[in-house]
């Protein structure tokens, strides 16, 4: 079985840079895992390794859609275990980093995804039905078709809703049947995983700020322009729903200041942090690291830290 270490977390908390650090260290190479990175031109809201970090050390699964196509979990799952056994292959460590639980739980897991379980015709069907006849009625589709999704998901989360009933009329299975197939499936990989774990969470809080005024400074609004003038997200609902540029769309478009937009996506952006935890402090598997006030007199020992976990799990 492939020994892989994966490095999991909130958003602004260290991954990538322990990830590139890592790889320094144990040969290895990274694989991201952040559904919105794998979008060409999407750079600066993406928060993506810049020119100098992917010419360091090998990076697998950045720009490899365009920002007008649909990427599903399937997608990433086909994808990544193919670089991770490129990797393998050529006496590299696969590193995988990032911040996507769902696309995470799916590799590591051996989750048997359909491979078609995706129909953007199908999608925005439903979602103007729902426009149409209102969120519950679609709910009631589901509720039809799936209860056990349908008692299991808000009926105002009309975007969950709709993909749920998008899998079963695409596959001919219910969401809830893949999901039991995934969790009865075996383990694919010798995964070690360590997460970022920060016990004073205004100190991650104080990390996302920063970083949002970062992407603002190099140049986060004339990207989301850019890709508006290219009618990215007319074509891309999950790109037009993106934190980084969901928030900025309203100043582009002259309904709130600058400095209003830059709130706002301060704000999605911890709200997705506390997702984010909550997300991967439910998974068995992850192994926590606490990186309170990570700074460059620190960073080496969590570094070492880190190596010490993997080599011993």
């Amino acid at each position: 079985m492939t020994k892989i270490l994966a490095i999991v977390g909130p958003t602004a908390s260290g991954k990538s840079a322990l990830a590139l650090a890592l790889a320094k260290k144990l040969d290895g190479e990274i694989i991201s895992c952040d559904s919105m990175q794998v979008y060409r031109r999407m750079d600066v809201g993406t928060a993506k390794p810049t020119k100098e970090e992917q010419a360091e050390v090998r990076h697998h699964l950045i720009d490899v859609a365009e920002p007008d196509e649909s990427f599903s979990a399937a997608d990433y799952v086909a994808l990544a275990s193919a670089a991770v056994e490129d990797c393998a292959s050529r006496g590299k460590l696969p590193i995988v980093c990032g911040g996507t639980g769902l696309y995470l739980d799916a590799l590591l897991r051996g989750s048997d995804l359909a491979p078609n379980t995706t129909d953007a015709s199908v999608r925005s069907e439903l979602m103007a039905y729902a426009e149409r006849e209102g969120a519950e009625a679609l709910w009631r589709e589901l509720e039809r078709i799936d209860p056990d999704s349908a008692a299991a998901t808000h009926q105002n989360n009309v975007k969950r809703v709709a993909r749920a009933i998008e899998i079963y009329r695409v596959s001919g299975v219910t969401k809830t049947e893949l999901d039991r197939r995934s969790r009865e499936c075996g383990d694919r990989y010798d995964a070690c995983v360590i997460g970022l774990r920060y016990a004073d969470r205004d100190a991650l809080y104080d990390r996302i700020n920063r970083r949002v005024d970062m992407m603002l400074s190099e140049g986060l609004v004339e990207e989301t322009r850019g890709l508006l003038a290219a009618g990215v997200f007319e074509k891309n609902a999950t790109a037009a729903q993106a934190i980084g540029y969901k928030e900025i769309l309203p100043y582009l478009r002259g309904d709130v200041a600058l400095d209003v937009a830059s709130e706002d996506l301060k704000t999605a952006t911890r709200r997705y942090a506390k997702r984010q935890m909550t997300w991967f402090s439910a998974k068995s598997y992850v192994h926590w690291l606490d990186v309170d006030y990570m700074s460059k007199k620190t960073f080496e020992e969590i570094v070492n830290n880190a190596e010490k976990l993997f080599k011993k799990i």
